[in-house]
């Protein structure tokens, strides 16, 4: 080690510039498949593997059309993040208002003043569809319905849903109130990957809540809208939605040897219709997809030299896992490599990209993961070197 240091002095001593050399790989993405091979009916749909959000078929799915009751996924992821934040628990009671009371179409028929819990809300919005639920939630966590609007919207352009507009909370008719099949693919994701309690609430086919009113306490029955759960296997939400304007409409996911799909269908002329292409968009996905993970990406790694600096090797981050989905291939065919940047020469700063973790199938590249520096290495300056002489040496140093 001391003859390596003496070297990096040398070098120091007499050299002035350093060239810096750095490497920044990418994310490889599975490439997206569009086939029109299922011939469906309804106006726009997209089907996505949820984890990677990788789209294995589309048709229209950029048409800005209305979304009825799919509105209330954002609705809930918004409810949802209060939850996890914890500025809001499942407990807290929420007071509805005469707003919120008001709300035609589906709802559970509360009254002005009526209390419940937020778990009770949230059983009310995903099962039964409740309008005034929604509004009542959004009314508790933004203090009127018209703040939380503008949350969802600025949700919605944080999460990319560049062709989104919220007009309300719950998803009635209403001008410019519109949203495309792929917007709401990946509202459904960030709900579905990021708070996967709704679950809980998704897959619940009866329930009830009890109305507490100044004439006393009834029992008030929920039943799920989202009667898809009962006709395929491995469903387990999301959100299904339905006006006249809107037509019949669904985030339908499902889950089957660990592979999680978002199929959304938009302006389905009948249910039958809405409720079989979903089928047949994951039935597609399904027999297509697999989905391969990697839980030791840097198993097997080398150090990584570097020039210069102060540490011979740098120190890499942990990468816990990689996912990617192969559509008609074999995940048995994959071989993973490491590539170091060559001549890697300090200043390092932690979180430079110092190689990349490759994974091919024959000499296709099919995934890359960046490698990232998890410190910082200063170069050997002039200072260092004097300090690092007189340390090991003029006063004895380490022996």
């Amino acid at each position: 080690m001391k003859g390596k240091i003496l070297k990096k002095i040398l070098a120091i001593l007499t050299v002035f510039s350093i060239i810096i050399c750095s490497s920044h790989a990418v994310y490889a993405e599975p490439a997206e498949t569009s086939q029109d091979v299922l011939a469906l009916q309804s106006e726009s749909v997209i089907l996505i593997e949820a984890k990677t959000g990788t789209v294995l078929y589309e048709k229209n799915p950029d048409e800005r059309l209305k979304p009825a009751s799919v509105t209330k996924i954002m609705t809930l992821l918004l409810i949802f993040e209060e939850i996890d934040s914890g500025r809001m628990s499942l407990d807290d009671t929420v007071t509805v208002t005469e707003h919120a009371a008001s709300m035609g179409g589906s709802q559970c028929f509360f009254e002005q003043g009526e209390q419940q819990t937020v778990r009770d809300m949230i059983k009310c919005i995903e099962v039964s569809s409740g309008n005034d639920a929604a509004v009542a939630m959004a009314e508790h966590i933004a203090g009127s319905e018209e703040a939380f609007v503008q949350r969802m919207n600025e949700k919605a352009q944080e999460l990319g849903m560049v062709n989104t507009t919220f007009v309300n909370a719950c998803g009635l008719d209403a001008d410019g109130h519109l949203t495309t099949a792929r917007d709401i693919s990946l509202m459904s994701a960030e709900l579905i990957n990021k708070h996967p309690d709704i679950f809980d609430y998704s897959t619940i086919w009866m329930d009830s809540i009890i109305h507490k009113t100044a004439r006393g306490e009834s029992e008030f029955g929920l039943a799920n809208t989202n009667k898809f759960l009962n006709q395929y296997t491995g469903a387990n939400g999301l959100k299904t939605g339905f006006t006249s304007e809107a037509g019949y409409c669904m985030s339908a996911t499902a889950n089957r040897n660990d592979i999680q799909l978002i199929a959304v269908i938009m302006k389905a002329e009948t249910k039958e219709i809405r409720n079989s292409e979903a089928g047949k968009l994951l039935d597609y996905g399904f027999a297509k997809c697999q989905v391969y993970t990697d839980t030791q990406v840097l198993e097997g790694l080398p150090e990584i030299p570097v020039e210069r600096g102060t540490k011979d090797y740098v120190k890499n981050r942990n990468i816990e896992e990689y996912t990617l989905v192969l559509i008609d291939e074999d995940k048995n065919s994959i071989t993973k490599s490491f590539e170091i940047a060559p001549d890697l020469k300090a200043p390092i700063t932690s979180g430079d990209t110092v190689g990349k973790v490759v994974y091919r199938i024959d000499d296709r590249i099919i995934g890359e993961v960046p490698i990232l520096s998890d410190e910082n290495i200063p170069e050997i300056s002039f200072l260092y070197s004097l300090k690092y002489i007189k340390s090991k040496f003029l006063i004895g140093g380490n022996k």
